[in-house]
């Protein structure tokens, strides 16, 4: 694949014109539940938002991949005998399973190629990428500054009657399973997790343009995209004998129209260190959260 690698949901490049005893007791209890978390080898497949681009340390520049992403927080609470995180920004199903290039253009193998056959864990947070969102939160940005208060963007993606964002969900839940598969067969034992993605817009109401760009009457038409698609993964995590973890429900009141303290994810002008549109390291904190009681 001879194609630049960059990072789920870029936009910034394109929009840049648009403008205790007690605590002790609790955290005593909560130690075995950490503990239960499977301790062996860990290895983390994904892309952008999982990787975490900007966010400090960057350890791969290549995949613009942070050491206080969800993984390796996980790894570290965990306990894990041998970690290994490939994940990458920019990265669709086909690069977990037959490899491509990072934004520096060097070659990648395959994620799967980490997973082995006495793999403990495997996590897979991919799909983003493969309906394309980075396109389609540009494009919507820039609409909404002809039409702000209107719906530009669903207007266009479901013009003749077709919901073009639905389809390309429904064409990669087959694109997922064939991830799935290939896990499976690499790492027959593996406890093996399907990470949604977190709100990036409210999960109420009509967003708070001009901040976030993105026109009012298109806000609950995104947001639904973004929830069929976390759906379409819980549903494939479930047929492909995974499990799923919903990072959506935690982040609630937590998107990119709350405050700089507040946010998991950032807006078109990141406040805190993170792309645009990309988790910070509140994100990161708060997905590796969810995912440790998951496996808990």
């Amino acid at each position: 694949m001879n194609r630049p690698r960059l990072p789920l949901l870029r936009t910034a490049g394109r929009m840049t014109a648009l403008v205790a005893a007690a605590a002790g007791v609790l955290l005593a209890a909560a130690a075995p539940a950490v503990a239960a978390a499977p301790s062996g080898r860990y290895v983390a497949l994904g892309d952008s938002y999982t990787s975490a681009p900007l966010v400090p340390t960057q350890v791969d520049l290549n995949c613009l991949r942070s050491n206080r992403n969800y993984p390796s927080l996980v790894a570290a609470s965990a306990g894990s005998a041998s970690f290994a995180d490939v994940s990458c920004s920019g990265a669709t199903t086909e690069d977990i399973l037959y490899g491509g290039e990072g934004a520096l253009g060097i070659a990648l193998p395959p994620q799967v190629n980490a997973v082995t056959s006495t793999t403990a864990l495997v996590t897979v947070q991919i799909g983003g990428n493969d309906i394309g969102f980075s396109g389609i939160i540009g494009d919507c940005a820039e609409a909404s500054v002809s039409s702000p208060l209107g719906s530009p963007c669903k207007d266009r993606f479901t013009a003749g009657g077709t919901d073009q964002l639905r389809a390309r969900i429904a064409a990669t839940a087959p694109k997922v399973t064939a991830v799935l598969r290939a896990v499976r067969q690499a790492a027959p034992n593996a406890r093996v997790v399907v990470l949604g993605y977190p709100a990036i817009l409210p999960d109420s109401g009509y967003g708070c343009w001009p901040v976030v760009p993105i026109a009012y009457q298109d806000v609950p038409y995104l947001r639904g995209v973004q929830k069929a698609l976390n759906t379409m993964l819980a549903d494939t995590a479930a047929a492909g004998g995974a499990s799923y973890a919903d990072v959506y429900t935690p982040s609630i009141g937590r998107d990119t129209c709350k405050s700089s303290g507040t946010r998991w994810v950032e807006g078109l002008v990141p406040q805190n260190a993170a792309a645009p549109f990309h988790p910070n390291a509140r994100g990161e904190q708060g997905m590796a959260t969810a995912l440790l009681a998951h496996l808990n």
